[in-house]
């Protein structure tokens, strides 16, 4: 019979909302807010298509891909979207065969203030 590992100290903590039943999968797998790493957010953002996709979000509101995408084909949008997600910048959230994006102005205002204000003008 094999040994149970012991859990390793090292890491990364449980999220806090991943018990709750109204919280999306995909929200649930985005960084943290203290995880957000600054060279990851300005290489992020270091794109002109990814730019333009965070200034087209930075009403404030929820935006169904298709409006604040660029007219770009699939593999291109798909590999943007994934990095604006990945590196913390965005959420995504699906809603049947569309997916709405929102712009994590608080998250990225709490971990680096004045940085949005900078990057957007």
């Amino acid at each position: 019979m094999a040994a149970t590992p012991a859990a390793d100290p090292a890491a990364e903590p449980a999220h806090p909302d991943i018990d709750r039943p109204d919280v999306d999968r995909l929200e649930v797998d985005r960084p943290h807010v203290d995880r957000l790493e600054l060279v990851e957010v300005l290489a992020a953002l270091g794109h002109p298509v990814r730019l333009e996709i965070v200034r087209r979000l930075a009403s404030g509101s929820e935006a169904f891909c298709g409006e604040v995408v660029p007219d770009l084909p699939r593999s291109s949008v798909t590999h943007h979207l994934k990095t604006l997600y990945e590196s913390g910048v965005i959420t995504r959230r699906p809603a049947g065969r569309r997916l709405y994006l929102a712009l994590r102005r608080d998250d990225l205002e709490l971990r680096f203030p004045g940085l949005l204000a900078l990057v957007l003008g």
